[in-house]
């Protein structure tokens, strides 16, 4: 611990800010032999009076799934009945501990985070990791979502890991520190008697590094002979000090070594077995523990250094490899078959059936438990040893399937080449054709997406032609390309057979009429809609198929009717959050955002988007992040937040040209006119509105809901345009009239009345607020009351106009639509009424994690509940219940409820948490 004060501070503070019930999270970085083990081992003596929870990563044992999650939360899996089943279920299986069946990989997660909870519950928790950069990838997965959201509960968490390795806090933002090597003065004093001189050459050769300088001290005559100044790296140096030490043994020592380096577990139960087959006296082993190299636990080996184990395993001759690993295989008990395949597999030269068999398997059972990026490996070497080229092909396309689920979207699509060319059979190539095409939808560009699907879909049966064809719809939807979306569509419903599935015939029918509505025949399309929304109403099937959840949310929202498919939105996302179906969430939180920044609830739409965007960049889902983001960046536009506007709205014009989004690339430039049309600034309104109309023309976009024609009319009547205004306000009238729905028909109406004359302005806005009532946007309703009373007000009908102009300052007031309540403010002032400015509300002061979890538990859910359903544990749900009491000055979830007046946000979250 020479020369560590600092370190050992950090993590004493850590364990001490556990012990007053608060997370902490340090992350110590440094290369080989700097110390992390000591300081971890440090840790683990200052945690009196805590519930220790340990685990270490090693390199052997980096495709076992869940090994290293496993090894850590084994003191604490008998609170696993204190989880919500379905969490229980997923990390049971996880762990082998039940029979299991694939869920996505953020389930284990979150079955983590829930079971730490649990633990802590009981007591502090000090959580300490050595090697992390070793631990398999599920684990690490797991694990990073646990710590990530780890707020209020009293658990430490101290994680050693090489800077130069990748590892689960590669761009995770935990606190980290960086351990440097020791000072020149600390030098001397850890090598003692050594000369000074030379404890300063070694200094200047290790860096300060205290295994380096420990290991090298013998070395001192030969640094003195290398180049002052000469690059040094240090694993290497301390490497080659261990092997000389291998090479002062004799050689049944060396072999015995070899074989302790090749053995995964150490377990010296399994090493004699191994050692009896190929004739290795393993008692040599006590001369490799004199030497310095290994230290002999009970029932154990433990190399000195994990370098030193790398060391000695790569000197060694490959066959004499192959051999250590064909001899442990065979000496495996039967339970440690995934162990047995790994190494069946490295002692295998070239193709090797019964191998790739057993790693095939051992992919499937990974795959099981949810370890996919476990399963993904195992399933590519398993194609490698292959000499079946169809197997191969096989092989490689469900390593793809499994790198996708796992997060790694690039290996996947190369995997998914490699497949594609080792295969000549159809169906394989449909299935290929049919993921590739899913990856490229999400990960962009999405035109892709709609090439390789439609293609394939001509040689796919019915049913799966039909949802490759309404994934490609989706895909064109993205981009914005309205005539190869209708195609897609046509062709989906060309294609159901006649005793198609109602998952088919659903699919085919939003496909259809989302199509029909961006750009062709929009009555038809909501018909279809319609049509498609009552046959998921009365499908429990269909609800239930997390699949579809998207398709559930996208048709009520492409209708914006007020009744319309209301319950599909709540069930979808409650569903997703029930199942921790988080890659489905991002997509479906930005859908559900989108139909409440449409409404009343604008400041939990606010929240929901944020978590999307979140959740997508930890799931790199980007199609899904530019989604989230273009749909935020309009919503504050309307409520005056520039800075955050543009930012977004940059970010999200940035994705759109490389993803080729160019439908959210319109949403996008619509934020940047909203914004600059509720500024004052008319003319830069314009602009933005006329690109996006541009780009509408561009694409073949005909959909009356995202042309700009309602914000443009206002804006050219302010610039004094008025010929534009009228040319504008009447074509976009027909459109309106043809697409037949509520929302762009009051929009519509409300144009016809700006550019009237003062004989006929009141039918229209009174015409357009009968159209308001069907549909729930509270904001538009609101700018055509505004317009209202500002036409009533110039007409000289003051008295009139107060009561439009009242009724749209308070709801531009309650959605905080800043620069809108500005101008209703000043409006009705200049009728003659004295206002009094509006208080800020407190409820403005809620972050939007806080909101949503006020709405929550003012909605009736228990903190449990609500814990389950944002990912959080029940003591961080607390926690920022706490601070929502204090900005509110509320004390009981009554007063919560009516302070939130929660009648106008139902809760979206949690009817399945409870279950």
């Amino acid at each position: 611990m020479l020369g560590r004060d600092r370190e050992r501070r950090q993590i004493e503070l850590a364990l001490a800010r556990a012990r007053s019930g608060q997370s902490a999270t340090l992350v110590l970085v440094g290369e080989p032999g700097i110390g992390k083990t000591v300081l971890l081992d440090h840790g683990a003596g200052h945690a009196g009076g805590m519930q220790l929870l340990r685990a270490r990563g090693i390199e052997s044992e980096a495709q076992i799934p869940f090994a290293s999650l496993l090894e850590l939360l084994r003191p604490a899996l008998g609170m696993l009945d204190q989880l919500p089943r379905p969490q229980a279920l997923a990390l049971e299986g996880a762990l082998a501990l039940r029979p299991a069946h694939a869920m996505e990989r953020f389930a284990v997660g979150a079955a983590t985070l829930s079971l730490l909870a649990a633990y802590a519950d009981q007591g502090p928790v000090a959580v300490l990791i050595d090697d992390a950069h070793w631990l398999d990838d599920s684990s690490s997965q797991a694990l990073l979502f646990a710590f990530r959201r780890l707020v209020a509960d009293p658990i430490a968490v101290v994680i050693a890991v090489r800077g130069d390795e990748p590892s689960l806090v590669d761009g995770a933002d935990l606190p980290t520190m960086r351990i440097g090597g020791l000072s020149a003065e600390e030098a001397v004093a850890l090598l003692g008697r050594v000369a000074p001189e030379v404890s300063a050459r070694l200094h200047a050769a290790t860096g300060g590094n205290p295994l380096a300088l420990l290991e090298l001290a013998g070395d001192a005559h030969d640094l003195a002979l290398a180049p002052e100044g000469a690059p040094v790296i240090v694993s290497a140096r301390i490497a080659r000090a261990f092997l000389r030490r291998v090479g002062a043994v004799d050689a049944a020592t060396r072999r015995a070594l070899v074989l302790a380096a090749t053995s995964d577990s150490g377990e010296l139960a399994g090493l004699e077995r191994a050692a009896a087959s190929l004739e290795i006296d393993l008692s040599a082993l006590v001369r490799a523990e004199s030497a310095g190299l290994i230290r002999l636990r009970a029932g154990s080996v433990e190399f000195r250094h994990p370098i030193a184990r790398s060391a000695i395993y790569a000197e060694a001759p490959p066959s004499e490899r192959r051999d250590a690993h064909r001899a442990l295989a065979a000496a495996l008990p039967d339970r440690d078959v995934d162990r047995r395949a790994w190494h069946l597999a490295a002692a295998a030269v070239g193709t090797d059936e019964s191998a790739s068999a057993a790693l095939e398997q051992a992919g499937a059972r990974s795959r099981d438990r949810s370890a996919y990026a476990t399963a993904g490996a195992a399933l590519e070497r398993a194609a490698r040893l292959s000499a079946d080229g169809e197997r191969r092909a096989r092989l490689l396309f469900e390593a793809a399937d499994a790198r996708w689920l796992s997060g790694q979207g690039d290996r996947a699509t190369a995997l998914l080449y490699e497949a594609r060319t080792a295969t000549e059979a159809s169906a394989q190539l449909v299935a290929i054709d049919q993921l590739a095409g899913h990856i490229a939808a999400r990960r962009g560009p999405v035109m892709r997406a709609h090439a390789i699907l439609s293609s394939a879909a001509g040689r796919a049966d019915p049913e799966r032609a039909v949802a490759m064809l309404a994934e490609a719809t989706a895909a064109c939807f993205f981009a914005g390309k309205s005539s190869e979306m209708l195609s897609a569509a046509e062709q989906a419903m060309a294609t159901l057979p006649e005793n198609a599935s109602s998952r088919a015939r659903f699919l085919a029918g939003v496909a259809f009429g989302t199509a029909q509505v961006l750009g062709g025949d929009a009555a038809a399309g909501a018909a279809a809609i319609h049509r498609a929304i009552a046959l998921a109403d009365s499908s429990a099937d269909l609800r239930n198929d997390l699949q579809l959840l998207p398709w559930l949310v996208l048709a009520p929202i492409f209708l914006r009717e007020t009744d319309t498919g209301r319950a599909l939105l709540e069930h979808a996302l409650s569903a997703a959050r029930a199942r921790a179906a988080i890659g489905s969430l991002p997509f479906l939180l930005a859908l559900v955002a989108r139909d409440q920044a449409t409404t009343d609830r604008w400041a939990i739409a606010e929240a929901t988007y944020r978590e999307a965007i979140a959740l997508a960049r930890e799931a790199d889902q980007q199609t899904d992040l530019v989604f989230g983001l273009a749909g935020l960046s309009w919503l504050q536009a309307r409520r005056g937040q520039e800075s955050e506007c543009r930012a977004n709205a940059a970010e999200a014009l940035q994705l759109c040209d490389r993803l080729g989004t160019r439908v959210l690339e319109v949403w996008a430039t619509a934020a940047l006119g909203e914004l600059e049309l509720g500024r004052g600034d008319a003319e830069r309104a314009v602009d933005k509105f006329e690109h996006q109309g541009r780009l509408l023309g561009e694409l073949g976009i005909s959909d009356a809901d995202l042309s700009p024609a309602a914000e443009l009319t206002e804006a050219y009547l302010r610039l004094g345009r008025t010929d534009d205004a009228q040319r504008l306000a009447t074509a976009f009238a027909a459109a309106a009239r043809a697409k037949g729905q509520p929302w762009s028909l009051a929009r519509a109406m409300r144009c016809e009345a700006l550019v009237a004359d003062d004989d006929g302005f009141a039918e229209h806005f009174e015409q357009a607020l009968h159209q308001h009532a069907e549909s729930p946007d509270a904001f538009e309703a609101a700018r055509t009351r505004l317009a209202y009373g500002e036409r009533l007000r110039r007409a000289r009908r003051r008295v009139l106009a107060r009561e439009p102009l009242r009724a749209a300052l308070q709801a531009f007031e309650q959605l905080d639509a800043r620069p809108w309540a500005e101008r209703a403010r000043n409006e009705l002032a200049a009728t003659g009424e004295t206002l009094r400015r509006r208080d800020p509300s407190t409820l403005d002061e809620l972050t939007p994690q806080e909101l949503q979890i006020a709405l929550l538990l003012a909605g009736g859910s228990t903190t449990r509940e609500a814990a389950v359903a944002l990912f959080l544990s029940p003591k961080t749900i607390e926690y920022h219940l706490r601070h929502v009491y204090l900005k509110l000055n509320v004390h009981t979830r009554d007063e919560l409820a009516r302070a939130l007046d929660t009648t106008r946000c139902p809760p979206d979250a949690v009817a399945h948490a409870r279950s």
